[in-house]
């Protein structure tokens, strides 16, 4: 009999399969490799204050650094392509203690386990000699997992932002907040940008400079914060909990619970490249759902760092 894979196994497996699609790149991320970090304040509405005893999501600002990032593995690819963008966002909330929020630019995501990950990465893979994968072995792919259409409908039609301040970004995953009388409830995260959501045609994105949305927000900063409102969609029963491939009601309640005002670039940015932004670190007042896939994110991270900490 075989047994199944471990949790350790299907790590392994994942970034070995990022890999084999974007290449080794050593000292970087397996995935949304290229990246810049700045400085922020979040500032909570106090909308959250009932629903969950977390810290920052109570009444009084905490400073909190960003890194905005495209998905892929391979630091070099030029930023005008259509790809995933990514805002992960570490609130500081003092003595040491931090707790992280990770979105990106699709309301879903492509897969709904750790297992169809991995299967999908071999789907991806590229041919050694072409250097291009196969549209076969992605339609197959497809055919045989149904759920991944929404993301990856959603992933074809991804605009090309003329910032990362004016792209939208989901959370993709549920957690569950609890307040002080022990009440508990899902909840999913977006954020939105105040500057609203502006795109460049892929005409106008090829004639920009490869790490043009760097230098773009570095520009911009110098005329005062880059904003982002936390909104917030609640749950309600019945509403999948454990399946990120599938959105909730559009018509469920949402509150908006803090603004993010993003105020320089990070000083020291070897530092920041060499940090783990793991959306499983949470805080008192917020537990993780039971998506597997969130779970299993912590442990793809820690491989991934593992190797570029070392070097590879």
């Amino acid at each position: 009999m075989t047994s199944s894979p471990t949790t350790h196994d299907l790590a392994v497996d994942a970034v070995d399969g990022m890999e084999q699609v974007s290449g080794t790149h050593p000292g970087y991320r397996r995935a949304h490799a290229r990246g810049v970090c700045f400085d922020a304040t979040f500032t909570p509405t106090g909308a959250a204050a009932e629903l969950t005893t977390a810290a920052h999501l109570q009444q009084e600002p905490v400073p909190a650094t960003v890194r905005f990032s495209n998905s892929e593995g391979n630091p070099h690819s030029p930023d005008g392509r259509r790809s995933g963008r990514g805002i992960a966002v570490k609130f500081h909330l003092g003595h040491g203690v931090d707790t992280d929020l990770v979105a990106v630019n699709l309301p879903v995501f492509v897969v709904s386990t750790p297992e169809h990950f991995v299967k999908l990465l071999g789907a991806l893979k590229k041919d050694p000699h072409t250097g291009q994968n196969d549209p076969a072995l992605l339609g197959a792919y497809i055919k045989d997992n149904p759920e991944a259409i929404p993301g990856f409908t959603a992933a074809g039609a991804m605009p090309i932002p003329v910032s990362y301040g004016t792209a939208k970004y989901w959370a993709i995953h549920a957690f569950r907040w609890t307040n002080a009388a022990g009440e508990s409830r899902y909840v999913r995260y977006r954020w939105e940008p105040a500057a609203g959501l502006q795109e460049l045609s892929p005409e106008d994105a090829g004639h920009q400079t490869p790490e043009y949305l760097t230098d773009e927000l570095t520009q911009r900063l110098l005329d005062g914060p880059v904003r982002f409102t936390l909104h917030v969609q609640l749950g309600e029963d019945g509403d999948p909990t454990n399946d990120c491939t599938k959105a909730w009601p559009a018509e469920r309640t949402e509150i908006a619970v803090g603004h993010l005002d993003i105020t320089a670039t990070s000083a020291d940015q070897e530092h920041w490249a060499g940090q783990v932004f793991d959306p499983t670190r949470v805080t008192p007042g917020i537990d993780l759902s039971d998506d597997p896939v969130l779970a299993f994110r912590t442990r793809a991270y820690a491989e991934s760092f593992a190797r570029r900490s070392h070097g590879g």
